[in-house]
């Protein structure tokens, strides 16, 4: 049974992660950017390509293949952080 403690520093990390997603959302504009890509994702989640894969991989993030691009929901990514806060 592995038991993993949330420090105060962790806390405070996840809600600078959300109050960059926030920052993605253009003001003045009735909606926010529903699709991030690759590079976009890494630099938000503070992540190498590698990790993001590992992501892909496994099934916690899902993401969306058009050409050779893949497309990440930011609804997607503010549930895996949430999910990782409680």
């Amino acid at each position: 049974m592995n038991i993993e403690f949330i420090t105060k520093d962790d806390l405070r990390r996840i809600e600078n992660l959300l109050g960059e997603i926030k920052g993605l959302i253009k003001p003045g504009q009735g909606q926010s950017k529903q699709w991030l890509k690759s590079y976009e994702v890494r630099k938000l989640l503070n992540i190498s390509p590698g990790t993001l894969q590992n992501l892909r991989v496994n099934g916690t993030l899902r993401y969306t293949k058009i050409g050779g691009l893949l497309y990440y929901k930011l609804e997607d990514i503010e549930k895996l952080l949430e999910g990782n806060s409680k």
